[in-house]
């Protein structure tokens, strides 16, 4: 891929930190769905020691593990104007995670900007959709069988646990809490329904258009005084989805 002078210096820069293994191009751009105001996403898998100088001296750096295990580290940086994400990848991690995905084990993890949290085979899926940029790295397969039946059984499961939540909340004139396990149920409901399709999902920003939930949505966009029959209709846009392979 032909990246701009300035995004290829970085990668260069970012390819020869000592401890490095490959760069890789992700997110948006690398799935094929970027827009023209999409960040550029260039992730660093590491084996061992990382020295982040190179990073360091182009921004404020977080560290590996200072964004948890699975999202790890990285920086938030402006080149020549385009904004650049540097997410920084543990291979020992990667691979670990990606093995239990394959034998159909998987875990979800809390993390800041996410509602439903994020589960551990989501570093399957950014090797499964990233353009190698330097360095190499072992090719990744498509969803794993073993993964699909868990997975949708855990969602599934999650889904209706937290409308049921929304529902006793809005009972309690809760509206936050009420929101809240509302939009997570509908998340959770969009995990179920792309990990039937066997569809990778790298986070959640377009997970509910993705998986076909745009009248569940739309009950966001008008919201009455009284939630308790607001949440019992986003509980049929559910079902009106239903999750399957087709």
């Amino acid at each position: 891929m032909q990246l701009p002078a300035p995004i290829d210096e970085l990668v260069d820069a970012l390819a020869a930190m000592p401890g490095a293994v490959a760069v890789v191009l992700g997110g948006s751009r690398a799935a094929g769905g970027a827009d023209a105001a999409s960040d550029w996403d260039l992730g660093v898998y590491y084996r061992g020691a990382l020295d982040t100088s190179a990073l360091a001296a182009r921004g404020t750096v977080h560290p590996p593990g200072a964004w948890g295990r699975i999202m790890n580290g990285g920086a938030w940086l402006t080149i020549d104007g385009a904004k650049v994400d540097v997410l920084l990848r543990d291979l020992d991690v990667v691979d670990h995670w990606s093995q239990r995905a394959v034998e159909g084990s998987f875990e979800v993890d809390c993390l800041l900007a996410y509602l439903a949290g994020i589960p551990t085979y989501s570093l399957m899926a950014e090797r499964a959709v990233a353009q190698p940029l330097r360095g190499s790295l072992p090719a990744v397969g498509d969803f794993p069988e073993r993964l699909v039946e868990p997975a949708v059984e855990r969602w599934r499961f999650s889904s209706p646990f937290s409308l049921e939540q929304a529902r006793t909340r809005a009972a309690r004139g809760d509206r936050i809490g009420a929101l809240g396990q509302a939009a997570k149920a509908v998340i959770e409901h969009a995990h179920a329904v792309l990990c039937a399709r066997r569809v990778w999902v790298l986070n959640e920003k377009r997970i509910v258009t993705l998986a076909g939930l745009d009248e569940a949505q739309a009950l966001f966009d008008a919201l009455p005084a009284d939630l308790a029959p607001w949440v019992d209709a986003v509980e049929r846009a559910l079902r009106g989805r239903p999750i399957s392979a087709d």
